[in-house]
């Protein structure tokens, strides 16, 4: 087998790992993933150590766009506050897709309950990015208390990803004034 068809062949199962445990769930098995990348079994034990593995890849591998698509660019010069807002407005488009289904770090790190997995640990990097993002723009903003208000968004972030996924809340018109109300009790400008 060449590299090329090697390198064909992973993009394939990251994929395939990528869309069915969105969908479906981290318990999705081996089967199943191998069938939608079109892949042996073989294939994904020769690439990948397990399938515990290809998750965790899979996850990493969709990191840096699930941030790119929440937070604003390094460059944006917006205040503070506005770029707090900015994720949360991300959100409020995402949930309203049909595709949505949460947040798949948070996703994970539920479901799996196995803190040592490593699948979750990629999640809690993940999530860890986005609360120090909040804390660090907190601080830019001159909150009174940057830790926890970037804990408290952090929890809004989740909870909101969570309810928009079960069908519970529409966030139009609740997450982005919530979070505003939230900014404001911090003095955050």
């Amino acid at each position: 087998m060449t590299t090329e068809a090697k390198a064909s062949t992973r993009e394939r199962l990251l994929e395939a790992a990528a869309t069915l445990t969105y969908r479906d769930g981290v318990g999705i098995g081996v089967e199943a993933l191998c069938k939608a990348a079109g892949a042996s079994k073989r294939s994904l034990y020769q690439l990948f150590d397990s399938k515990d593995e290809l998750l965790a890849a899979s996850l990493e591998e969709r990191a840096p766009a699930f941030v790119a698509t929440l937070l604003p660019a390094a460059d944006d010069e917006r205040p503070p506050r506005e770029r707090v807002l900015h994720v949360f407005e991300q959100v409020e488009l995402q949930a309203g897709t049909p595709e949505f289904r949460g947040c798949r770090y948070l996703a994970v790190q539920i479901e799996l309950k196995d803190r040592s997995h490593p699948a979750s640990q990629v999640a809690h990097r993940v999530k860890a990015t986005l609360t120090a993002h909040f804390r660090s723009t907190a601080e830019q903003g001159g909150a009174s208390d940057p830790d926890l208000l970037a804990r408290q968004l952090s929890l809004l972030f989740d909870g909101a990803c969570a309810r928009a996924e079960i069908g519970a809340d529409r966030l139009t018109g609740l997450i982005v004034p919530t979070v505003a109300t939230l900014l404001d009790a911090a003095d955050m400008r």
